[in-house]
């Protein structure tokens, strides 16, 4: 039998909860309730209160509440069935036998809880051996004192493929699999996961060990993610699973607030410098789960991202994730960092206050949507203006609450209809006036270069060209994927790629080409990239100059759309006031546009010319 939901209401309805509160908090009458300074977060006047009609306490200052079994948990610290066994023991009730296979289930995790507890006393000691010195050295280059460094209990693990195995001999090899600490190959002997790795635990809502993260320290490796986690298992469910949680928690009901930002180095950045209310995904974006893990906490979490493309990218995918979910007065707000920093570059920088002032101030959910959506294109047509507004509407379609969609559609076609059509002032003109325009310069067949300079660019076979050499050079992911996860890059493929570098995918050919299939992409064709013999494509060039071609390709890739984008501006500015400032800025830009077409040529070109030059036509990849 297990402990059905009217046995549970069977037991609250047996035992006084201000009688149980009371034996740890001091009560005081107040009418049908009882009130006392909130043992949660520090008070000087009384705003928790318990309702033993009711059957549940609750505090106005910092959002504690629950019933009895609940107050068990969080302010004695008992697990739920520890809670459940007192509390029935003092009603006089028998708790039902548990079901066998949840018995047998609780049994297995339990075996697994103490893998993991035996796993991470294990690399806590590598960490303080000899094999763990450039660990420590790593750490100290970041700041971390010994108490840091203790309290998320940093470890090692060191090289070799069975070091792990042997030091946890006393666990059945099947356990060590399926905690995830160990990989089994068809065919092959199973080998440890992390190896050479600074090893950080990542924790469930109880503080018990449930997974693993791991940096490598070998900078010049680049055939292995820079962070490898453990994968799901029966303990861990990274869509589930928010790092630092359980310390976050209790920090969040003092400050009233809870900080997500990217990883899990952030968090302990931002603790090491007192700010204790931070939480981390693990690898992925930010999930329907967990944003209702942390509405529990707060109704407005504050999502804090680097400023760079990857990080709006970040935030785009929290918020789209977000929007079906929006409710009454539960949303998110967005902290972007400046530009190339990280929330310990930027406390290292500019101090502890700085990072308080920015997370003090962050922009609303609909402001970073609209500004995104306004920037993602340029608007020179009727056309692109009408893409926008469409954008705009199909996340407001996504909004399932009825009444913030109807808000936030008409906020949204407001700001829209003051963008895209501005009013504009009448201006005295007098010929030969100063600021006068020059109409020689804003003729149509001029307009239409620049128009044309400007469009296109991400449908040109360049990125499919890249997309093409990284699959035919899988190694090289390792070395541009930072440069693809900053890019704002229009095409799919780039993103799915440089995503898999964070999921610890094996970079093969094989592996990758199936990370593109599972999200509906197919790996490109030599139509698209036929106009581009670039060396990287063909089979016959030496590895070295196969690697320095595919690396100008990214850079060049990497370049183009913020090139555009400015140019698209510079030309929505001439046409707007056809100042000579503006039209000289146009024509800087469209220079450097009409340098990097160059630059493209004359790459294909001087492989086109050399010896065996051509592409291959039966678009097949080396593995």
């Amino acid at each position: 039998m297990a402990l059905t939901p009217q046995w549970l209401d069977e037991l609250r309805a047996r035992v006084t909860l201000s009688s149980v509160i009371s034996r740890t908090t001091r009560l005081t009458k107040a009418g049908h309730e009882f009130k006392a300074c909130c043992p949660f977060h520090n008070e000087k006047s009384p705003s928790f209160t318990v309702n033993d009609q009711k059957g549940f306490y609750h505090c106005f200052g910092c959002g504690a509440h629950g019933d009895v079994i609940r107050w068990m948990t969080d302010q004695r610290g008992l697990s739920f069935m520890d809670a459940v066994k007192e509390l029935a023991s003092e009603a006089g009730m028998e708790v039902p036998a548990p079901d066998p296979r949840a018995a047998k289930q609780a049994e297995q995790l339990g075996g697994l809880h103490d893998v993991m507890k035996a796993a991470q006393d294990w690399f806590a000691a590598m960490l303080a051996a000899p094999e763990g010195e450039r660990a420590r050295t790593y750490l100290a280059t970041r700041g971390f004192d010994a108490h840091t460094v203790q309290r998320f209990g940093f470890g090692y693990a060191p090289e070799g493929r069975q070091a792990l195995k042997e030091a946890l001999k006393a666990f059945p090899e099947a356990q060590l699999i399926e905690a995830g600490l160990r990989i089994a190959v068809d065919d092959k002997e199973p080998y440890d996961r992390f190896r050479g790795r600074l090893m950080l635990p990542i924790e469930d809502a109880r503080g018990r060990v449930i997974a693993f993260g791991g940096r490598i320290l070998d900078a010049h490796k680049t055939d292995a993610p820079k962070y490898l986690n453990s994968p799901d298992t029966p303990l861990f469910d990274k869509g589930r699973t928010l790092y630092n949680l359980h310390r976050a928690g209790p920090a969040s009901r003092q400050t009233g607030r809870i900080v997500v930002v990217e990883g899990y180095m952030d968090v302990i950045a931002l603790a090491a410098a007192g700010i204790a209310d931070a939480v981390a995904p693990l690898g992925t974006a930010l999930t329907e789960r967990q944003i209702e893990m942390l509405w529990r906490l707060v109704e407005t979490p504050v999502l804090c991202f680097d400023g760079d493309a990857a990080g709006q990218r970040a935030a785009m995918r929290a918020i789209t994730r977000a929007l079906p979910l929006l409710r009454p007065a539960h949303s998110l707000r967005i902290v972007r960092l400046p530009a190339g920093l990280d929330p310990d570059d930027l406390i290292k920088r500019d101090g502890v206050r700085a990072m308080e002032a920015l997370l003090a101030q962050p922009a609303t959910l609909l402001d970073v949507l609209w500004e995104h959506e306004r920037d993602a294109a340029p608007l020179a047509t009727p056309e692109d203006k009408a893409g926008l507004k469409a954008r705009l509407m199909a996340h407001v379609d996504t909004i399932a609450d009825k009444d913030i969609q109807a808000l936030y559609r008409r906020e949204l076609l407001e700001r829209f209809s003051a963008y895209a059509f501005p009013r504009r002032e009448q201006r005295e003109w007098k010929p030969g006036g100063r600021g006068a325009p020059a109409p020689a310069r804003s003729d149509p067949a001029q307009t239409g270069r620049l128009r044309r300079a400007v469009a296109g660019g991400a449908r040109d076979a360049l990125a499919a060209a890249v997309i093409a050499g990284l699959l035919r050079h899988p190694g090289e992911l390792a070395r541009h994927a930072e440069a693809l996860w900053q890019a704002d890059l229009a095409d799919p493929r780039l993103a799915a790629l440089a995503d898999a570098m964070d999921e610890g995918v094996p970079l093969e050919t094989a592996a990758l080409a199936t990370i593109l299939a599972e999200r509906g992409l197919a790996a490109p064709n030599p139509d698209e990239y036929a106009a581009l013999p670039l060396g990287f494509l063909v089979e016959d060039t030496p590895p070295e100059q196969a690697r320095t071609d595919l690396a100008q390709a990214v850079g060049l890739l990497v370049e183009r759309p913020a090139l555009e984008r400015a140019l698209a501006e510079a030309t929505r500015r001439f046409e707007r006031d056809l100042s000579e400032g503006a039209y000289a800025e146009q024509q800087r830009l469209l220079k450097r546009k009409l340098d990097f077409d160059s630059r493209l040529r004359q790459m294909a070109s001087a492989r086109a010319s050399a010896p065996g030059g051509a592409l291959p036509n039966d678009g097949t990849m080396a593995d």
